[in-house]
């Protein structure tokens, strides 16, 4: 799930979580790319707008309380599928930190809530059910189930094991130099 960016005469190696994550990403900049060469500004549409949420919710103070470390949410190590995920946490739990930290008033509004912090990068899906959710293949792209994971982007998460024998994992070493390694969070 890797892609390269070349600028400046320099190569830039970005990996994404999934297949689909790579595509969007390649995606938004090739977008980001015709529109600066256009002379025109780059926004992605805004997920606020799309599901009219309140001006007064600030996420970028929501997703900070939920990443407090004795208030916010506990990061587990789940185990799914013979997989074990490590730094996560599941939608059920994300919900109810929600209604217990007075941000919302009910779940279907915490659904709300948690589709926009997922949209906005602040939660990424972990494991195929909630995958499959951020990729529209359910009715709500974050789901209140205790089975479907969700991460941190800044949180260490990974993920131990594989479903079957089946499974390969081809793994390419790159040759260079790291630069800068870090998470991708699309802003």
């Amino acid at each position: 799930f890797v892609f390269k960016l070349t600028a400046k005469q320099q190569d830039h190696f970005f990996q994404a979580a999934y297949l689909e994550e790579r595509d969007a990403w390649v995606r938004d900049i090739k977008k980001a790319i015709h529109c600066i060469d256009g002379g025109q500004r780059f926004a992605r549409k805004s997920t606020r707008k799309s599901i009219r949420l309140p001006e007064t919710i600030n996420l970028s103070a929501l997703y900070i309380s939920m990443k407090d470390p004795e208030k916010g949410i506990k990061e587990l190590k789940l185990e799914k599928d013979k997989r074990v995920y490590n730094h996560c946490f599941t939608g059920t739990c994300v919900i109810d930190w929600l209604v217990s930290s007075n941000s919302i008033r009910n779940r279907k509004e915490g659904l709300l809530l948690a589709s926009s912090l997922l949209s906005e990068g602040y939660l990424q899906p972990a494991g195929d059910t909630s995958k499959a959710a951020a990729e529209g293949l359910s009715d709500t792209p974050f789901l209140d189930l205790s089975d479907a994971y969700y991460y941190f982007p800044d949180s260490g998460f990974f993920c131990e094991g594989y479903s079957s024998d089946d499974d390969v994992v081809l793994k390419e070493e790159f040759r260079g130099t790291i630069v800068k390694q870090g998470c991708l969070l699309k802003q």
